[in-house]
């Protein structure tokens, strides 16, 4: 099987064994896979993660013994990989299993790979209408969604978002969606084009900003970006972080306090809502996929994915 191999390095591996599928687990052919800003933490050192990473995919299922109805089923896949035993799963809060793997990400290989395996039980179908394209972004789309589980948004909000990158723009479409008055903090030319298309009013990163927003989502993947939202933010506001950093930063947390303000983590979400989304046509996220790569040149792909301003790209896990 080939595959991309993270240990310091991404490289490409074609000794690798198709991984066989255990009980109640799926065997899917991955067929696109795409690049995010998490990857590129990931080689750089973001969390010691040794094997195939990739977590954004659209496959089709080759083989589920407990379940071979679904054989040849299109899907997508939640990446977290749960026990359904400790105290956060039996509170409702599996994501943060206390025995999490995480597809790609932590101890268990992810997508950039021609097979992966998931749990059945993680793997959504793909309505017919949707293209692979926009499948891949599944999983984005529905951490996006998770803002709006987390913190009411509604007509009347004054939200700004921070970043508008590979991330940041399918934050910004599903906050459109919630009538709120919302703003995004976008530096490169494509990125603003990308947000007009669309309706969505813009300002520049070096803008001034007055600490007068309920909410401000800091989705920059910059440690700097935290400072700029904070000073955005109004008293008794909620700014919610997507960004993930590699090493620490430095942060000067008597503002918060003084101004009692609420900082709200925020990762995965809900992949039933983001497929309808992307069914229905409210969000199109084909504008933001700039390249596809075969899986045998990772090179090329990562380096374009890791480009000032570069949003979407794409491995063909097929070529």
């Amino acid at each position: 099987m080939q595959a991309l191999w993270l240990d310091g390095n991404i490289s490409l591996r074609t000794d690798l064994a198709q991984p066989p599928p255990g009980l109640g687990q799926a065997l899917v052919r991955v067929r696109l896979a795409g690049i995010c800003g998490t990857d590129l933490q990931l080689l750089k050192g973001y969390y010691p993660f040794r094997g195939i990473p990739g977590h954004e995919f659209v496959g089709e299922i080759g083989a589920a013994p407990d379940a071979p109805e679904r054989i040849g089923q299109r899907v997508v896949g939640e990446i977290n990989l749960v026990c359904g035993a400790c105290r956060e799963c039996l509170a409702g809060r599996s994501n943060h299993c206390l025995q999490r793997k995480v597809l790609g990400i932590k101890d268990w290989d992810g997508a950039f790979a021609q097979w992966l395996v998931l749990p059945l039980s993680n793997l959504y179908p793909v309505p017919e209408g949707v293209d692979d394209r926009a499948a891949v972004f599944t999983e984005p789309l529905a951490a996006a969604l998770a803002i709006t589980q987390q913190v009411a948004v509604g007509p009347g909000d004054r939200v700004l978002l921070m970043g508008a990158g590979r991330l940041g723009q399918m934050i910004a479409r599903v906050l459109q969606l919630s009538g709120c008055e919302l703003l995004v903090m976008a530096r490169h030319r494509r990125q603003q084009e990308l947000l007009e298309a669309v309706g969505i009013q813009w300002v520049g990163e070096d803008a001034a900003l007055d600490a007068e927003y309920d909410l401000v989502v800091e989705a920059t993947g910059s440690p700097g970006g935290f400072e700029l939202a904070r000073r955005a933010l109004r008293p008794r506001g909620t700014l919610v972080l997507k960004s993930t950093y590699h090493g620490s930063v430095e942060l000067d947390l008597s503002p918060l306090v003084v101004n009692e303000q609420r900082l709200l983590g925020s990762r995965c979400g809900p992949f039933a809502p983001a497929l309808r989304l992307l069914a229905d046509g409210l969000v199109d996220p084909l504008p933001l996929v700039q390249a596809c790569y075969p899986l045998s040149e990772p090179t090329a792909a990562f380096d374009h994915a890791a480009r000032r301003g570069a949003l979407k790209v794409l491995l063909d896990c097929g070529n």
